[in-house]
């Protein structure tokens, strides 16, 4: 009898142990008690009713990814291309997740190639491969707002692969390398004129640097020729008043007095002194000068002899 005891008591000790649950971080469990959904189990310790209570889903909270295989798409234009999409979600509430749809893995693939042929449909081929961004917040939006009753939340669609037929691959290839060699052909043509215009340039200031360079030796050399006449001039004006300033001693010594014939025609030597104190850079000598010299020197040495 006592053995029986201790076994029912091992027994019970055993059920109760297996029913103590502990849940893990970023899971949760969906229980139904009798068949009928219970309560959602979080993170801790749990005690679970022996032979009533059940665990019918364990469901991961973690973000999770599902990479779906190519699917045939029919753009606008009536181009055949494979695309493969990857979608990012995570199950916000476990009872939607467990009650909501029978295998909402399966739901979600369906879902989201048919979204996809719907998107793509609507595109031509060009936009198709310039658009991923639209395609993608498109499919976003419908894949969240259809997984909503399902305790699903889609936070990220990507296109990973378009793939369009060789054909057109062919044809893109073509219109990349002459669009490649039109840029080519632009860029060298505007280097071609951007040279030219730097050549010409750079001339028209070689021209102008030239001709200013011309334009200041002619000035230079004006003036040079302008202050040597100025001062042969000067000089010829300094002979003149020291050939007067002699006559005008040896007149004074002869005759103070009465101006005579050789006193005027001093004095026309001083007037032709002034004319050459002037800016004027030539000089017309009367032909009277030779007289006026010669009467100078005789005056000289007449007052030598004196």
């Amino acid at each position: 009898m006592g053995y029986i005891i201790l076994g029912i008591v091992v027994l019970a000790f055993v059920i109760i142990v297996s029913n103590i649950t502990v849940v893990q971080q970023s899971k949760a469990y969906v229980i139904e008690r009798l068949g009928a959904f219970q309560s959602v189990w979080g993170v801790g310790l749990h005690f679970k009713v022996p032979f009533i209570d059940r665990v019918a889903r364990r469901v991961s909270m973690k973000e999770q990814v599902l990479d779906y295989p190519p699917q045939p798409v029919i753009t606008k234009d009536n181009v055949t291309m494979q695309i493969d999409t990857v979608v990012y979600f995570q199950i916000t509430d476990p009872k939607l997740y467990c009650y909501g749809v029978e295998q909402p893995m399966m739901a979600m693939e369906t879902l989201t190639a048919t979204t996809l042929r719907n998107i793509i449909g609507d595109l031509e081929l060009d936009q198709t491969l310039t658009s991923r961004d639209v395609i993608n917040t498109k499919m976003r939006s419908i894949l969240d707002e259809a997984t909503d009753p399902w305790g699903i939340k889609v936070n990220r669609v990507e296109l990973k692969n378009i793939l369009p037929p060789q054909d057109i691959q062919n044809s893109m290839e073509k219109q990349m390398k002459a669009e490649r060699d039109r840029r080519q052909a632009i860029l060298q043509a505007e280097g071609q004129k951007k040279s030219a215009i730097l050549i010409a340039e750079g001339e028209k200031e070689s021209a102008i640097l030239r001709a200013d360079a011309e334009k200041q030796a002619a000035i230079l050399k004006a003036e040079a020729e302008k202050e040597a006449a100025i001062l042969k001039a000067d000089g010829e004006a300094q002979a003149i008043r020291t050939v007067q300033q002699a006559l005008a001693d040896s007149l004074g010594m002869l005759n103070e007095k009465a101006p005579s014939e050789q006193v005027i025609k001093l004095k026309s030597i001083e007037a032709m002194e002034k004319v050459a104190d002037g800016k004027a850079t030539k000089i017309i000598i009367p032909s009277q000068m030779q007289s006026l010299v010669g009467l100078a020197n005789g005056l000289v040495e007449g007052v030598k002899e004196q």
